[in-house]
């Protein structure tokens, strides 16, 4: 026998009343179940309710608008993996295609709640609107900043041999001999419009020189270009070129960040010759716009504690990667000076996709 009803049999109260209490008791409970229990149709996670602690309730969806094996793609996958403590489950969704342009368009797109977020980068954020003729999504006001996550050093390097020929030992010798003979320096780069072509106009514009642009169909064929002495300088991401400088078989004369790089401090940063110089590989992570400000902070606060953590650092360290936190605010405000910048560089260039 149950023992409620036990109990009010020992009550000496009538069974059919005892049935009643029992099946009264239990209709309570029900409803009190059902009211703690959110409807199916319901989402149960909205993001003002999720607690600061412990691992999110659905899964992350990043989406990384490049093809996977990339640097880009490595470090996603490398934070997602330090973030699934505090954040639970982060999948990576690879969408390349149109320069970036459409993965960055899917976040753009994508249901305002944290739950979607992807990679924002220097070519989708600053370049890209004024590349392309058409633009799917609104850079600036599509978006709501996470941070930063990373910078990449480009440097400018030249083929050994050519710069022992030429007796180009730093920047203000290629800067002299440019000027000495202009159109006599070829420059190439991985293709009209890319960061290396796009860093030369500005260096050319702030140096005051002219050398022919030559440009390759991508980043490898412009290095080998280089290294076979067809031409004579290029900017090159750092982590490509290093091995290079190493060997001895190209010759760095700066790279491009504003302050010298950690991992070859020997090399002076282009500020130092040419004020105000400053170029970046960069890239963070951003979500759709209207995001409630609790999961920006929730986002903000997980993905900067991975990338503050020693074994990040030196993770992204072996491919000359620095680490970057910044507030929401702070990256804002960053990608909106990098999208101007880059307008006069563009438009002077003449490069355009159609």
């Amino acid at each position: 026998m149950n023992p409620l009803l036990a109990f009010l049999d020992t009550a000496g109260i009538p069974l059919s009343r005892r049935i009643k209490v029992l099946s009264l008791l239990v209709l309570t409970s029900m409803s009190l179940a059902q009211a703690q229990t959110p409807a199916a149709n319901v989402d149960a996670t909205p993001a003002a309710t999720i607690s600061p602690l412990g691992p999110l309730l659905k899964p992350i969806r990043l989406v990384v608008p490049y093809a996977p094996g990339g640097p880009i793609d490595v470090t996603a996958r490398a934070l997602a993996e330090r973030v699934k403590d505090s954040l639970g489950a982060v999948i990576i969704e690879n969408k390349p295609g149109a320069g970036g342009n459409l993965g960055v368009d899917i976040v753009a797109k994508a249901p305002a709640d944290g739950y979607t977020i992807g990679i924002s980068a220097v070519a989708t954020h600053a370049i890209n609107p004024w590349l392309f003729a058409k633009i799917p999504f609104n850079a600036t006001t599509d978006f709501a900043a996470i941070t930063q996550m990373v910078r990449v050093p480009n440097v400018l390097v030249m083929n050994a041999e050519t710069a022992q020929r030429l007796k180009i030992n730093t920047l203000t010798d290629l800067i002299a001999y440019g000027k000495a003979n202009p159109g006599k320096l070829n420059i190439g780069s991985g293709g009209n419009g890319s960061a290396g072509h796009l860093a030369a106009e500005m260096f050319k514009r702030d140096a005051g020189i002219y050398a022919v642009h030559i440009p390759y169909n991508g980043g490898n064929p412009a290095q080998l270009a280089l290294l076979s002495g067809q031409v004579d300088f290029n900017f090159d991401n750092l982590a490509t070129a290093a091995a290079n400088i190493k060997a001895g078989k190209l010759k760095a004369l700066a790279v491009t960040t504003a302050q010298r790089s950690s991992a070859l401090p020997d090399i002076p940063a282009m500020s130092e010759t040419l004020k105000g110089f400053e170029v970046d590989t960069w890239w963070g992570l951003v979500a759709p716009a209207g995001t409630p400000p609790a999961m920006i902070a929730r986002l903000h606060q997980a993905f900067s504690a991975a990338l503050t953590a020693p074994e990040t650092k030196l993770r992204f360290g072996l491919m000359m990667a620095e680490p970057v936190t910044s507030s929401p605010e702070q990256f804002a405000a960053f990608m909106k000076r990098e999208l101007l910048k880059y307008e006069s560089v563009v438009k002077a260039s003449g490069a355009r996709v159609d």
